[in-house]
């Protein structure tokens, strides 16, 4: 399992996910932040310092969140 960051990164892009990251599994695209859903070890550290709740839990996800996780799938897709 993995967590996910949603729509309201995009404004914000505060980016204290990427320095409480103990795997270093969180980097800048160019619309957001995404999460690595290989690397991530469900520890929950990101959920806790992000400004605008933007990130929840896979299986969380609502249907019309998926496209989220899809598109951090493909962000580490095309490294």
């Amino acid at each position: 399992m993995a967590f996910v960051i949603l729509e309201p990164c995009g404004a914000e892009k505060a980016a204290e996910c990427v320095s409480v990251c103990p795997v270093d599994c969180i980097e800048e695209g160019p619309d957001q932040f995404y999460i690595d859903p290989d690397i991530c070890i469900d520890c929950g550290a990101c959920v806790a310092v992000c400004p605008v709740d933007a990130i929840v839990e896979e299986y969380d996800l609502t249907p019309e969140n998926e496209v989220y996780l899809e598109k951090a799938e493909e962000f580490f897709a095309n490294r």
